[in-house]
Parts: structure tokens; C-alpha cells; sequence
């Protein structure tokens, strides 16, 4: 192993200076544009830069007003040589259903104890702002084997394939591109759409608002989402991204009433674009410095989402010293791009996943005595049972249930069987772990120890190598027929023995450790235009006296004595003596 790869055993010091290093060597060497590939259309000069987010994303960069818009496409983080999709039979060589059954599906639950289940709601709140395929409506589906003996009802499970890019490659030898259906920026589309007219449906049009009915967002009314809410992306829903997609809405609001009183001059859609600045950097700064060091729990990991944030020397109400990130973090910096134009990358939507931190057994529990109110599965907090369950608990102890309530460990043997079991709203019937792993090699996704290699990783040579376990290595030689280059990605961080404090592998961190800062670097409004003309000065502080805990309680204050002493509110919260 070297220095680099073993960085988590260095003195503490050295740590960040390698941590520093491995980003700038990631940032030469892992950022790939498909538009090298041709068959889009020529980059195109904005007319001006917008002084507030645009509704699909276009225009943040004066030389490319299409850079990061809704409906572009994915980039790479490996090199495009090596993403070529995978081809019958090698597509299903293992079957992913094989997999599933074998490696991944939860034997007995694994708790990742230093967590709660709000963070594992979290991160899918988060996806669904960043990154999705879209839905493919077309014909002849992937067809996933089923062996004899396997519980599973049909004959074969039947998976959609990616929607196909609209504008495909010009050059015929270069692997086929997908495009995001949502914008790329970090820009809170779930909660607000990545169109204007998604948008102006789910605002009041006065004041800034966006419409709250009775503490609720209203139900969505569109053909075949009865029972989720009316917000800007509920694919996938249920009763963690009603909570959050809730309150988040409930604090755009909170916002707008504080700039109204501040500016009484200013009209609806001055205070809604300048409450969208706000929120959405809340949610970035929540997501930096709360909800990603209760994941990767290091002191080294832990300064550097701060000083990535605002730096080593901090910062008040946009206040920074000098142009460098070092001293004051990214926010207010510079925009950068190092070179290549900005989106999100498909290896980056595969070290999100992580389904296993959903648990399959859920116990509600009043938030007032914290005794026992309910028990359910997974089934029913989900799809159109949704709003049900969440009219049938309530809020408050739905937050608090969350609260004092571990997620899955982000391992083998632990994907939820509720995911592998799934019926969709649109009639599917899925194993959610099979199509992980198909869509991964679907999308010309290295197998793991390619995508090892591009990462900058030693190699391994045998399945004990990477888990240290001689029964877990001998079954992903069994499912793998003794060939380490044919293991899944997913299934190679899944079994990989994290750093200590860490919720997932170190191979996935590497692709968080670029993409991380460059989610804020690329964006104007994190960086050249974070600044009291912008957000005003109200804004800015907003963002910066605030934490989870303050989105919470003010929007919950009953749940305050769960909260007391809690430094982290995605860690576990206090349960009544």
C-alpha cells in the first residue's frame, strides 16, 4: 500500500496534507467532459450572468450558458476509454439477481451505531437535488435471469434501461452519454423544480412563499403520484423526503418573512430568488459541515469540510480575507472549474449508493415520553402510502423516531429487503440491489478494481486482499468465479473495511473528495457572487449562524429536549431518562 492510500493511518497533520494532495491529483486527472465525444452543441456565451438561480440551471458560467442546465449531460470522473457499457452476455455475467441474493441481501441487520436515521433520509433528500436519469418510457426492457429454486414470482425481473441521450455522440467508437433531467448544480431542484413552470406551481405568488397547506405541503395531483407531495422532484418518495422536502420549504418560507420585514419594498420574486440563495446555501453548509463529518467521523476529515467551507480562519456574514480557499474557504473564492466545464458524473451517482443504510424494521415513537407508538415495515412509509403515514404519526414523532434510530451499515449482506422486494408506483417490480448493480455496468462503469486503478489505488490481487475476512472472500470468489477484475464496483466498496470513523469506503471517498468541493468551486453563487449584494446581508447571515439544530427547532421546538446536548443532530439523539 502507499503513503497515499494508507493516508488514515498518517499523523494527523500529514493526513491533510495528503488529503490536499489526493484532490489536486483527482482534479488533474479524474475529470473527464463528454462533449469531447461531440454530438452536442457548440458552448455558447450567456448574455449576461444572472444575479439569482435560473429555474433550469442555465447561464452560471459566461462562457458556456448551457454549462450545468437541466437536461445536459453526465461527465466522467474515468477516463471515456474506459466506460464502454457492457454487452450480453458479460451485462449479466453474474447475474445481478445472483449477486443480490448472495451478497448483498440482509442476513441480519447491521447497524451503523454512530448514526440516525436522519441521515440516511439526508442523503436521498440531497440525490434527488443532484442527479437523475429520468424514466425511459421505450420498449424491450433488460431482461434479469432468475435461477431455479430463487422466491422471486416471475420467471425473469424486467429493468427499464437508462434513458437513451436525445443527442447522442457524433463519433460512433465513443461510449454512449446519458443526460441528468435535473439541473446539476447544487441549487435545491427537489424542492423547487429544474423548470419554471414545475417552479410557479408550487408558489404562492405573493411574498415570496411557496405553498404550505396545514403544516403540509399540498398532495401531488399529476397522473399516478396520488399519495406523495406537490414538490419539485418525488421519484422514489416517502415519509424521510416528506420530512425534510417539509421543512425545508417551511424554512424558504421562515426566510421570506425575515426579508420581507427587512426590505417591505422588495415584491414576490425578488424575496423568493433571494430566499432560494438562502436556503439552498444552508442546506450546502449543512450538508459540509454536519452531515458529511457524521459519515466520515475524523478529526482530519472533519477541519477539512470546515475549512472547505469557511476556511481556517472563519468567517461572519460573507467576510473573507484574501481570494485563497485555505484561509477562508471556498465560499466567496473564485470560481473554478480546473479545466473542465462543470456537471455531475456518473461515477459520482455510483458511490451514492448507498440503500443499506435504510433499515427494514421502524419503530415510531412519541417524541414527548419517547415510549413506543408503532412498529411498521419499510413498505408502508413509502410510494403512495406516504402522506398516509405521515398523517398517521405526525411530524414530530416522525423526527424524533428518525432521531434516536440507527441506519444500516454500509456493507455487504445488509441492503434492506423491503428494496429487494420493491413495487414501484408506475406498476415495477424490482430487487433495487440486481438493479444497482446492472445499472453500473449498464453505464460503462469500471468493474471495481478498473475503477480502483483510475482512482489512483494500489491494486489488489485476491478477495481476501480487500476484505480481510476469509468467508466473505471466499463468497465473492464463488459469485465471481475466482475473477477479482469482474467484481462489481458497488459490491467492492460494499466490502472493503473503511477507515475508522468512516460510514463508507475509502474508494468512495476519493470520488467525494473531488466532487465534494467541486459542487461549490464551479457555482458562481458559492463563490464570485457570495456576497451581501446578492443574498444581502441578512442572507448571508442567515447562512451563516445556521445549523440543522436551528432548522429544527424552528420549525419544531418540541423536539428541543431530544436536541439538548446533541453536537450533531444525524447522530443519535437523547432519549427521555
Amino acid at each position: 500500500m502507499t503513503a497515499t492510500d494508507q493516508w488514515h493511518r498518517l499523523p494527523f497533520a500529514v493526513q491533510l496534507i495528503k488529503l490536499a494532495g489526493l484532490r489536486e491529483q483527482l482534479r488533474e486527472h479524474n475529470l473527464h467532459d463528454t462533449c469531447d465525444a461531440g454530438g452536442e452543441p457548440p458552448r455558447r456565451p450567456a448574455s449576461c450572468r444572472p444575479l439569482h438561480r435560473t429555474y433550469d440551471g442555465s447561464g452560471y458560467d459566461p462562457a458556456d450558458v448551457d454549462m450545468g442546465a437541466a437536461h445536459t449531460r453526465f461527465d466522467r470522473n474515468a477516463p471515456l476509454h474506459l466506460t464502454v457499457p457492457e454487452q450480453l452476455p458479460e451485462l449479466m455475467s453474474p447475474s445481478p439477481r445472483e449477486v443480490s441474493n448472495k451478497l448483498l441481501a440482509r442476513r441480519s441487520f447491521k447497524p451503523a451505531t454512530s448514526l440516525n436515521v436522519l441521515a440516511a433520509a439526508w442523503i436521498h433528500f440531497q440525490n434527488h437535488d443532484w442527479f437523475s436519469h429520468g424514466r425511459n418510457p421505450a420498449a424491450h426492457p433488460m431482461r434479469v435471469p432468475v435461477e431455479d429454486g430463487d422466491p422471486w414470482p416471475e420467471r425473469a425481473m424486467l429493468v427499464r434501461r437508462t434513458r437513451p441521450d436525445p443527442v447522442p455522440p457524433a463519433d460512433p467508437d465513443a461510449p454512449p452519454t446519458f443526460q441528468n433531467v435535473v439541473t446539476h448544480w447544487w441549487d435545491g431542484s427537489q424542492l423547487y423544480g429544474s423548470s419554471e413552470a414545475a417552479c410557479r406551481r408550487l408558489r404562492t405568488g405573493e411574498g415570496g412563499m411557496m405553498i404550505v397547506e396545514d403544516g403540509r405541503l399540498p398532495e401531488e395531483d399529476s397522473p399516478g403520484m396520488a399519495g406523495v407531495d406537490r414538490t419539485g422532484f418525488a421519484d422514489n418518495y416517502w415519509a424521510g423526503l416528506s420530512m425534510l422536502h417539509t421543512l425545508f420549504v417551511k424554512e424558504h418560507n421562515a426566510i421570506c418573512a425575515m426579508l420581507a420585514a427587512a426590505y417591505p419594498s422588495w415584491r414576490d420574486e425578488r424575496l423568493f430568488q433571494t430566499a432560494r440563495l438562502v436556503n439552498v446555501a444552508l442546506m450546502a453548509k449543512i450538508h459540509t459541515v454536519e452531515w458529511t463529518p457524521a459519515l466520515l467521523d475524523r478529526p482530519s476529515v472533519r477541519l477539512g469540510m470546515n475549512v472547505n467551507w469557511s476556511g481556517l480562519l472563519g468567517r461572519f456574514a460573507g467576510r473573507r480575507l484574501g481570494r485563497g480557499e485555505v484561509l477562508s474557504g471556498i465560499l466567496g473564492s473564485p470560481m473554478d472549474h480546473h479545466g473542465v466545464p462543470y456537471s455531475i458524473t456518473e461515477e459520482f451517482v455510483t458511490a451514492y449508493r448507498m440503500h443499506p443504510l435504510i433499515p427494514d424494521d421502524w419503530e415510531i415513537r412519541s417524541h414527548l415520553r419517547g415510549e413506543l407508538v408503532a412498529r411498521t415495515d419499510f413498505t408502508p412509509l413509502q410510494g403512495r402510502g406516504t402522506r398516509a403515514a405521515v398523517d398517521a404519526y405526525g411530524m414530530s414523532d416522525l423526527f424524533y423516531s428518525f432521531g434516536v434510530a440507527h441506519p444500516g451499515a454500509i456493507t455487504l449482506h445488509n441492503h434492506p429487503d423491503a428494496l429487494r422486494n420493491l413495487r414501484g408506483m408506475f406498476g415495477e417490480h424490482l430487487d433495487l440491489a440486481a438493479v444497482d448493480v446492472l445499472r453500473d455496468r449498464e453505464r460503462g462503469i469500471p468493474r471495481y478494481t478498473a475503477f480502483r486503478r483510475m482512482l489512483h489505488r494500489p491494486p489488489i490481487t485476491g478477495f481476501a486482499d480487500l476484505t480481510g475476512d476469509v468467508a466473505t472472500a471466499a463468497e465473492l470468489a464463488e459469485v465471481y468465479d475466482g475473477d477479482i477484475d469482474r467484481m462489481d464496483t458497488m459490491v467492492g466498496m460494499y466490502a472493503e473495511r473503511p477507515p475508522t470513523g468512516f460510514a463508507f469506503s475509502d474508494t468512495a471517498f476519493r470520488v467525494f473528495i473531488l466532487m465534494a468541493s467541486r459542487r461549490l468551486k464551479s457555482d458562481p453563487f458559492f463563490t464570485d457572487l457570495y456576497k451581501p449584494e446578492i443574498y444581502s446581508p441578512e442572507g448571508l447571515a442567515w447562512v451563516e449562524r445556521g445549523r440543522m439544530a436551528d432548522v429544527l427547532l424552528r420549525h419544531h421546538p418540541e423536539l428541543a429536549p431530544a436536541l439538548a446536548g446533541v453536537r450533531n443532530p444525524f447522530t443519535p439523539w437523547r432519549r427521555p431518562a
